[in-house]
């Protein structure tokens, strides 16, 4: 046992990134991918796969991770002078201490007052709040148009997931949305709402989905593939 655990140290020793192992039922392959957000490697394998040999091929991608780190781009951290998206409009954080403590958007800044320590933590609280009056009158509106009811509304950071439906009508949405812009914000509100409707992502749901959104349901899913890693990275120090 010892010196089995004694190899397996060996072999995290070996990779370039911290590793999460998990064994996934029904899993027919080994599959590692980067989580740039927290700096770490997933890797699913079946279930009766060791730790070992999922370390020694996890190992042999070496290339591969190395060329990941190479690509992974670096957090940031809501401070003074950043610029970030708000509704896909690119704000600059500006912190003066005169400035009230809760933040207000004028003329391209986000302007926020008191301690500088708690700079980050008011801009945070802000832009949640935010999130959460602008989709939750969102998802009245999908609601009024599926004939559906959401039974509550709220916000979230869940590190792989936009949003999440529950079978007694509870929606669930990330925060960062409000990042985004307006049309991919509102993509993964109607997809949520349809699900009020459809527990499942078969031709009806996707009907419905459609009808909900309108026009540009394609690109709006596209662009979030392609805005989903900087919205994820925003506001993280690591």
């Amino acid at each position: 046992m010892w010196s089995s655990a004694r190899s397996e140290a060996a072999l995290l020793a070996q990779l370039p990134a911290p590793i999460e192992i998990r064994l996934i039922r029904g899993a027919r392959r080994l599959r590692l991918r980067y989580d740039d957000v927290r700096g770490i490697l997933k890797l699913t394998c079946p279930t009766r796969t060791s730790r070992r040999s999922a370390l020694k091929w996890a190992l042999d991608q070496r290339d591969w991770i190395e060329t990941q780190l190479a690509r992974a781009e670096p957090c940031e951290p809501f401070v003074p002078g950043a610029m970030i998206p708000i509704e896909g409009q690119e704000i600059r954080l500006v912190w003066a201490e005169s400035q009230p403590r809760t933040p207000v958007l004028i003329a391209g800044e986000l302007r926020c007052g008191g301690p500088e320590d708690g700079f980050e933590r008011r801009v945070t609280t802000w832009l949640k709040r935010l999130a959460l009056e602008t989709m939750s009158a969102e998802v009245a509106e999908y609601c009024a148009a599926a004939g559906a009811k959401a039974t509550a509304v709220t916000v979230g950071d869940a590190g792989s997931r936009w949003g999440s439906c529950s079978s007694d009508g509870r929606i669930r949405l990330s925060w960062r949305l409000i990042l985004a812009p307006p049309a991919v914000r509102r993509h993964v509100v109607s997809h949520e709402v349809a699900h009020l409707v459809h527990l499942n992502h078969g031709p009806q749901f996707k009907a419905l989905e459609a009808r909900l959104f309108g026009t540009g349901l394609a690109e709006a899913k596209s662009e979030l593939r392609a805005v989903g890693p900087r919205l994820r990275r925003l506001g993280r120090r690591r």
